[in-house]
């Protein structure tokens, strides 16, 4: 083939998909219809003066223009850095809204569980007698407790937190749709948290108790009542879809859940970096209760502002439309 003659026969069509290509303005339907043309026309031309061994400066010329025109026909990706802020601005906050009657009302019951717990401890000491031995019970409210927070470097024990947490959570979120297992989490968590802040108070070491588990526990608590109600919601969905199929309720809820998994390990991460810098840290105890609250508040905030703006648009916390799965109407 003579690649002089080619390139001097096709140079007008480059040209022209070059001009289509970068043009700012909106294409018409004619001219959108002429792009997509070109871009075949002049992948085979970039093919065949490969095949023909023309020029490394003409097939890059070439090639670049393809990839330019691929870019117009296809539609550019939006940026990561988009997808992300979308997904924390949006998305996320739109899911956690969204859920938040089933989370508020986990983490209540959560509470007055703990607390009947504790008020169990405190009122009958006689039950203290199945839970350990006296020494043993003496260790925990002198030494144990204070010093689990402090007796590892404070990075190791924040990764190490982190995986714990994010574990449980990740564990609560999935074995939601079975419903039953994640209440037995749910319950054995507030029986611990419970029977600790009973032997802590009944031995007045309330100041210790609260001064370590409030930083980072308000927090940490209530992204385990988001998974734990996401899992549940899953489990709904198959129970009682509404106007939906159950397919539609437990993919739509389905998508949400899994989404919100990412947003979660976030918050667990944070809550373990208070709980590894800041619980243990020699701060004034006002000072460390003061950031575990502050942190409670903002996510507040962060919910009921970005996530009240995100649902009022019609934003659920589920992907884009299009990146859902394409479905057509069918006959019953």
């Amino acid at each position: 083939m003579d690649v002089e003659a080619f390139v001097s026969v096709h140079q007008p069509q480059w040209d022209r998909l070059a001009l289509l290509t970068r043009r700012q303005r909106r294409l018409n339907g004619a001219e959108a219809d002429e792009l997509v043309l070109l871009y075949q026309r002049v992948g085979t031309h970039l093919s065949a003066l490969r095949a023909a061994g023309a020029d490394p400066v003409t097939v890059g010329r070439l090639s670049g223009l393809i990839a330019d025109a691929r870019g117009a026909v296809t539609g550019a990706q939006a940026p990561v850095w988009r997808d992300i802020s979308r997904y924390f601005l949006v998305s996320f906050p739109a899911a956690l809204y969204v859920s938040r009657r089933w989370w508020l009302t986990i983490g209540l019951l959560f509470y007055l569980v703990a607390a009947w717990m504790a008020w169990r401890i405190i009122a009958h000491p006689e039950v203290i007698e199945s839970i350990a031995t006296p020494a043993q019970i003496q260790e925990l409210v002198d030494k144990d407790f204070a010093a689990y927070y402090s007796e590892n470097p404070a990075q190791d024990f924040a990764l190490r937190i982190w995986i714990n947490n994010a574990t449980i959570s990740a564990a609560v979120l999935a074995i939601g749709v079975l419903l039953i297992p994640t209440f037995f989490v749910l319950w054995s968590n507030a029986e611990n948290l419970g029977v600790t802040a009973g032997l802590m108070i009944g031995n007045d070491r309330a100041n210790v108790f609260f001064g370590l588990i409030t930083p980072h526990g308000l927090l940490e608590l209530t992204a385990v009542f988001v998974a734990a109600a996401a899992g549940l919601r899953l489990g709904w969905a198959w129970i009682a879809p509404g106007p939906r199929t159950r397919m539609q309720a437990l993919a739509q809820t389905g998508r949400a859940t899994v989404g919100m998994a990412i947003g979660l390990a976030v918050v667990l991460l944070i809550t373990g970096l208070i709980e590894a810098f800041v619980t243990p840290s020699p701060l004034p105890t006002a000072v460390r209760v003061g950031i575990g609250v502050l942190a409670e508040v903002a996510f507040f905030a962060y919910v009921w502002t970005l996530g009240r703006r995100a649902v009022l648009a019609g934003d659920y916390g589920d992907v884009e439309a299009a990146d859902r799965e394409a479905s057509a109407p069918v006959s019953a």
